[in-house]
């Protein structure tokens, strides 16, 4: 490799821990830079099960799904990291459904068995796939990336200006990781949030991820290891991150409906988070006249922890180029 660069990092969620530790492994000098920091962000939030949700454009997510799913497979190997093996069903409610191009390079991707679908369902398909205990997961990663020398400092950063005085112009490369954030920051007004409210709740024994994006509204059961995330709702442009308590009541009587062992779940709390939606995903490098070159990686939606190897590793590949 060639001399290793200093990087900056910015946001400290699933997209920007990963992708520092995976610069931080190839040589390089990584410092992240984040206002917020796990438990309190939108990754501490989510259900984290492999899954491409709300996010396009579908030929670049599919190869980062895929190689995200291949991480997961080898990181679930280590007891600390908190990822689950775990078979996924989605549902159909009429015959027919579209193959998604990412299911066919999956193992035991295949139709569901008729007696495996619950009533008012014509069709399901299993996967192979992995729940991200985040609780657990993020502050592992983090530990890896400080383990490794990465260093994780507190900013709360304005618009990147490459022509005012800012300490972000005397590093070599800045890699915009900022999410929702990425509104301000990039000036991007194509980022817009997606709100989505989840119930935790006891585990009856449940151990396969279910999941309903055929209905009215998105339905998916993730078991953890001791607890469930019950989801959920995908609310356009909403920025309220106060529980709705008959949302939460509306989303445990679909989840009960799919499963009815959840009946004897005891509820834990309710969560609440915005998801970071684009038309499309952001992944470039934008070279800028007076500052450092930026690598944005945002725009992620419902599939940041899905393709968050995935897309480091793109981001990898085009640091090298720089070097």
């Amino acid at each position: 490799m060639a001399a290793p660069l200093n990087i900056i990092v910015i946001g400290c969620g699933v997209i920007g821990l990963t992708t520092a530790l995976v610069l931080r492994e190839a040589g390089h000098r990584v410092r992240i830079w984040a206002r917020d920091r796990p438990p309190h962000l939108t990754s501490s939030v989510a259900a984290a099960f492999w899954y491409p949700y709300r996010v396009s454009p579908e030929r670049r997510v599919t190869p980062w799904a895929r190689q995200s799913h291949r991480d997961f497979s080898e990181l679930a190997a280590q007891p600390d990291a908190g990822i689950l093996a775990r078979e996924a069903l989605e549902l159909f409610r009429v015959h027919g459904p579209a193959a998604p191009t990412w299911g066919a390079a999956l193992p035991a991707h295949s139709p569901a068995p008729p007696d495996q679908l619950p009533p008012g369902f014509a069709a399901g398909v299993l996967f192979s796939s992995f729940v991200i205990e985040t609780p657990r997961y993020l502050p592992w990663l983090s530990q890896r990336l400080l383990d490794a020398g990465g260093v994780i400092e507190p900013h709360t950063l304005r618009p990147l200006d490459p022509h005012r005085d800012d300490p972000c112009n005397s590093t070599d490369l800045l890699i915009d990781c900022a999410g929702l954030g990425a509104r301000e920051l990039a000036r991007d007004p194509a980022v817009y949030p997606v709100r989505g409210q989840l119930v935790r709740v006891t585990n009856p024994g449940l151990e396969r991820v279910i999941l309903d994006e055929s209905g009215p509204a998105i339905t998916y059961i993730v078991p953890r290891s001791a607890d469930v995330i019950l989801g959920g709702s995908s609310d356009e442009g909403a920025e309220d991150t106060a529980p709705d308590p008959e949302l939460g009541q509306a989303i445990l009587r679909r989840c009960v409906e799919i499963e009815p062992r959840l009946r004897s779940a005891a509820v834990l709390g309710h969560l609440v988070g915005l998801r970071p939606c684009r038309p499309e995903l952001r992944l470039e490098l934008e070279h800028r006249p007076g500052g450092p070159p930026v690598i944005h990686n945002y725009g992620h939606g419902g599939a940041g922890v899905t393709l968050s190897w995935g897309c480091a590793r793109e981001v990898a590949q085009l640091v090298a180029q720089l070097t």
